[in-house]
């Protein structure tokens, strides 16, 4: 058995960036991994935090967060965000106070979750492979956002 080598948060950040964030023009994407925290608070509760991963080790919960942002003058309109998910992560779920994005596990058909199939049976989180948003309206000018899903390190 071979032991768990941790990753650097930059090799997963720099696998994760989208589609988009390559193209050129008025807007800016960025992705990055965060981690979960727990701190004890001085009432004895649990405190839970993102932040930046440094290291991960296989079974780490991992939130991959896109932020994106209009630099130009004009709104942009029919956005789409094509995120792969690297082969060393499993999808796990929309991030809290994130939109659902359809999920595929070949980069060709998309669907929710729950309505993915890999050959005969129903895809699992383990299938999906990319993660892509489609954004309702057009994103305005000097306007910003994020969008996230969780995933566990395998």
């Amino acid at each position: 058995m071979s032991p768990l080598r941790p990753f650097t948060a930059l090799a997963l950040a720099a696998a994760v960036l989208p589609a988009a964030a390559r193209a050129s023009g008025p807007l800016e994407v960025a992705s990055s991994v965060l981690v979960e925290a727990r701190s004890r608070a001085a009432d004895g509760t649990t405190r839970v935090a993102l932040v930046p991963a440094r290291r991960i080790v296989p079974g780490d919960r991992v939130t991959v967060v896109l932020a994106y942002r209009n630099t130009g003058a004009r709104p942009i309109a029919d956005v789409a965000f094509d995120n792969p998910v690297p082969a060393g992560l499993s999808y796990r779920a929309p991030a809290p106070g994130s939109a659902a994005p359809e999920v595929s596990a070949d980069g060709r058909s998309y669907a929710p979750l729950a309505g993915l199939r890999v050959g005969m049976r129903a895809a699992t989180g383990d299938d999906v492979r990319h993660v892509r948003w489609r954004l309702d309206r057009p994103i305005p000018a000097g306007a910003s956002g994020r969008l996230a899903f969780t995933a566990v390190l395998r």
